[in-house]
């Protein structure tokens, strides 16, 4: 039992690993925490949906077509939106990717309805190993978050977009001196947040069933992830995603498996209290 708990804690991890990302990423070059990445991840499990079952493609080249679609809506909202609030402040900014999520939550609703809806895959039965039930659908998850995480890390450090984003992180107006476009380098930090929250969202999909309430279950975790490995750092996004995924699943031995998202509430309110800059993050500097 416990190594069937392991081994879902750390699925779980892997499936709050993306968002997690995609929070510290915009958190990190455009300064605010962004409320819009549970409503992003259903927005983008439902584009994949259209595709892959009203459409007829396969899952993959379905979440392929959904990613540029997410993405293309992202970079029209931070456009008519946060480009507009860019320079009012975090607080500002925060509440207005919350609208944005009532936004998304609500078309997904009126589109779909509350029914729960479920992608259009060949069902195959489990595997066992040593007693462990795998999935063939967290198997999915474990090499499409692996491979996004790291293709990501090479973006972000060996490519000159990764260095131009750390550079407008680092200091906006000394990069828009060395001729780098702040809003360029906006939209594309959105739109690949809207790429990993998608791919997040089908694998969400793939792991229980798509309603407009899907991105919700996972909001609380994904922020307690981020906060936990530090908002900013892309590394400790996932280091914290897979301790929450862990914790979460291992509290079911002494808690019920619907309370177990109290340990994300507990991992936040400690952190805040204790230290609040993460295990990766740096301690913020007061002037």
């Amino acid at each position: 039992m416990l190594g069937q708990l392991i081994l879902n804690g750390l699925v779980t991890g892997l499936l709050l690993a993306l968002p997690s990302l995609a929070l510290t990423i915009v958190f990190g070059v455009l300064k605010f925490p962004n409320f819009a990445v549970g409503a992003t991840l259903t927005f983008g499990a439902y584009a994949a949906w259209v595709v892959n079952h009203l459409l007829g493609l396969p899952l993959v080249a379905a979440t392929a077509i959904a990613s540029l679609v997410v993405a293309g809506v992202m970079v029209i909202c931070d456009k008519l939106i946060f480009e507009k609030l860019r320079d009012a402040g975090s607080i500002t900014l925060l509440v207005a990717s919350l609208g944005l999520s009532l936004v998304l939550e609500n078309i997904c609703r009126f589109s779909f309805g509350n029914s729960t809806r479920n992608f259009d895959i060949e069902i195959a039965r489990p595997m066992r190993w040593h007693g462990i039930r795998i999935n063939h659908e967290q198997l999915t998850t474990a090499i499409t978050v692996i491979a996004c995480v790291i293709v990501l890390q090479l973006l972000l450090h060996a490519s000159p977009l990764g260095r131009a984003m750390r550079a407008t992180a680092d200091n906006p107006s000394l990069a828009a001196v060395r001729g780098i476009e702040r809003n360029t380098i906006s939209y594309i930090t959105w739109a690949l947040s809207a790429v990993l929250l998608t791919i997040s969202g089908v694998l969400a999909g793939m792991d229980r069933a798509i309603d407009p309430l899907l991105g919700w279950s996972y909001q609380i975790p994904v922020f307690a992830a981020a906060i936990l490995g530090g908002l900013g750092s892309p590394v400790g996004a996932v280091v914290g995603a897979l301790v929450i995924g862990l914790a979460e699943e291992l509290s079911t031995l002494v808690l019920p498996t619907n309370d177990r998202q109290i340990v994300s509430f507990v991992v936040i309110l400690f952190l805040l209290l204790v230290r609040n800059q993460g295990l990766f993050g740096a301690r913020a500097v007061r002037k």
